[in-house]
C-alpha cells in the first residue's frame, strides 16, 4: 500500500521533472536550438500540425536554425506560424528553405530570462510540494483507516520526504545549468 503511494508520487514527480526539463529546452539561451522551433503549431491544409512533422529542422551554424519542409507548400504556413509566435525571429526564406538568424542576447534580455527561469523553477518546486502533500494526506487517510500502522505512516512520510528532496535537487540542478548556459557570452 505504502509502495503503491511511493510509485504514484514518484510517476508524478518524474512528469513534472519531464514538463519542467521540457521548458528549459524552449528557453533561449547563448545558441540557437531546435526546440524552441519543433512544436510550433502550424496550419497545414486546416490542420494544427507541429512543424517537426511537416520539416526537417537543424542547426547549421550555433546562432541559425535550418528548417527544411518535406512539401514545399507548407512554407508560407510555417512562415507564418514563426511569425505569429513569440520567438521574436523573423523567419529569412530562401526557396523552399527557412532560415531563423537568431540575434545574439542584450545583458537585460539575459536578465530577463534568469528572472523566468527562477519563476519557473519555483513554480516547478510548488508543484512537487504539492504532490508531497498529496502524497502524505493519502498515507495519512490509510492510517486513519487502520489500513497501515502509525510506523508506516511514519516511515512512508520519510520516503516521500526523500523523494520530494531528490526532485527538488534536480530541478534547482538544472535551473543553474540553464543559468550558467543563458549568462555565459
Amino acid at each position: 500500500m505504502i509502495n503503491d503511494v511511493l510509485d504514484e508520487t514518484k510517476d508524478k514527480m518524474n512528469s513534472t521533472l519531464s514538463v519542467y526539463e521540457d521548458d528549459l529546452s524552449k528557453m533561449r539561451s547563448g545558441r540557437a536550438s531546435t526546440a524552441l522551433v519543433d512544436r510550433l503549431m502550424v496550419e497545414y491544409y486546416g490542420q494544427d500540425t507541429e512543424l517537426r512533422q511537416l520539416a526537417t529542422i537543424s542547426t547549421p551554424e550555433a546562432m541559425q536554425i535550418l528548417i527544411r519542409p518535406y512539401d514545399k507548400g507548407a512554407v508560407k504556413s510555417i512562415e507564418k506560424a514563426i511569425q505569429a509566435s513569440d520567438i521574436g525571429v523573423n523567419p529569412n526564406v530562401d526557396g523552399e528553405n527557412i532560415r531563423l538568424n537568431m540575434p545574439p542576447l542584450t545583458k537585460e534580455r539575459r536578465k530577463d530570462l534568469v528572472k523566468f527561469l527562477n519563476s519557473r523553477m519555483e513554480e516547478t518546486r510548488v508543484a512537487i510540494r504539492n504532490i508531497r502533500r498529496s502524497a502524505n494526506s493519502d498515507l495519512q487517510e490509510f492510517e486513519k483507516e487502520k489500513m497501515i500502522s502509525e510506523d508506516d505512516l511514519k516511515r512512508g512520510e520519510g520516503e516521500v520526504q526523500k523523494l520530494t528532496d531528490e526532485y527538488i535537487k534536480k530541478i534547482d540542478e538544472l535551473g543553474k545549468e540553464k543559468e550558467e548556459d543563458i549568462m555565459s557570452v
